[in-house]
């Protein structure tokens, strides 16, 4: 189940509070383009801890 749009709307990177990008594919993460780096998503909690976050490639 994807996160709720209004959830979306609220949340920013923990790191630099900038916006975040959902995506699906092939896992549901986070991506914070400023900082490089994704957030996961568990079970349709949104990971948003700096030091769990893995950059991008």
């Amino acid at each position: 189940m994807p996160l709720a749009p209004d959830l979306l709307d609220l949340l920013v990177c923990p790191q630099c509070k900038g916006d975040l990008e959902y995506r699906t594919d092939p896992a549901e993460v986070l991506v914070c383009h400023a900082c490089r780096l994704a957030y996961a998503v568990e079970d349709d909690i949104p990971i948003m801890l700096i030091d769990e976050a893995r950059p991008l490639d």
